[in-house]
């Protein structure tokens, strides 16, 4: 049995930024630093931060007046920003930069008097930030029957943004649909999608096609994640989606000749190589990555953590 690796796989720059928000502050002004929600989508890595001193919230309520407090990759609307005003929180703001770019783009089409539809997935905390991060009317949409179900008259202007962990292959059926209900449609270009989606969807894609079974490293409330989970599967291949090494059997990877191997957006690469040595103990044996895109993204820093390197 050979095991294929998948090129991109496991972090990308947006969570590696917020990881190291996290821990930079936690260097700089010590414990505690408290965390509004997983910092991303990962029990690992959270339980890793907890053990260095950070403080996993679900609300703001739980922190301490003027205590120094750090926003999730995922971002928050509005009403949390003026919450930790409110309460004097010294705020680091890990949102990813892609997710900023929705927001301000969804604001920008608000503010042109277009009705903003959101294509994401109801309960995700990007979108529930997103949502309360435009003025004005903004929609939900999941599928087209959402698009047919839309309370917004045929002749009005609208504009669509998305959910970054959706892809380009993700969205254009609803994208086809918004644009022939209505007349006048805007949205950003494909440029503008999260590459980090994009490249890991086309990395599974390739996987599925030279491997019997495919096993995703990630959270079951990684939405990224299961979306790898599916396309192997849509291609073919036996596909799971794995925590870590404990949830793998031999059951799954049973008469495999090749097996596959990928990671969500907020995976830690640990897990992709104890997984690995769990293959090699049920009889796996050369371990070979695909050729694939290679990233260099990277993210700056708060400019406060910046000056403190």
């Amino acid at each position: 049995m050979r095991i294929l690796l998948a090129e991109p796989r496991g972090f990308c720059a947006g969570v590696v930024r917020a990881i190291e928000i996290v821990e930079r502050a936690l260097a700089i002004h010590g414990a505690p630093v408290y965390v509004r929600h997983e910092i991303v989508h990962n029990r690992h890595v959270v339980e890793d931060l907890r053990a260095k001193g950070a403080v996993f919230v679900n609300e703001l309520d739980e922190v301490p007046e003027g205590a120094l407090t750090v926003f999730s990759a995922h971002g928050v609307a509005r009403a949390v920003e003026r919450d930790a005003t409110s309460r004097g929180l010294d705020v680091l703001d890990a949102t990813c930069p892609l997710v900023t770019k929705v927001h301000v783009e969804g604001r920008r089409y608000a503010k042109e008097g277009r009705a903003v539809i959101l294509i994401g997935h109801d309960g995700h905390p990007e979108v529930e930030g997103t949502l309360g991060q435009i003025d004005g009317e903004v929609h939900l949409v999941a599928d087209i029957a959402d698009v047919a179900a839309l309370p917004i008259e045929p002749g009005r202007k609208v504009a669509y943004v998305t959910q970054t962990t959706l892809s380009v292959d993700d969205t254009r059926e609803v994208i086809e649909a918004i644009k022939a209900r209505f007349a006048d449609v805007v949205g950003p270009g494909t440029r503008d999608i999260c590459y980090a989606t994009q490249n890991r969807q086309t990395a599974v894609r390739d996987l599925a096609k030279v491997c019997d079974v495919v096993l995703v490293v990630g959270a079951a409330n990684s939405s990224n994640s299961n979306r790898l989970r599916e396309i192997a599967e849509e291609c073919g291949a036996r596909a799971y989606l794995i925590a870590d090494a404990g949830a793998l059997t031999a059951a799954m990877v049973r008469g495999a000749k090749a097996v596959g191997i990928t990671a969500g957006a907020s995976a830690p690469e640990r897990l992709v190589e104890e997984v690995v040595t769990t293959l090699r103990a049920l009889g796996a044996g050369d371990v070979a990555a695909l050729p694939g895109i290679i990233e260099d993204v990277t993210f700056r820093l708060p400019a406060r953590l910046q000056a403190a390197e």
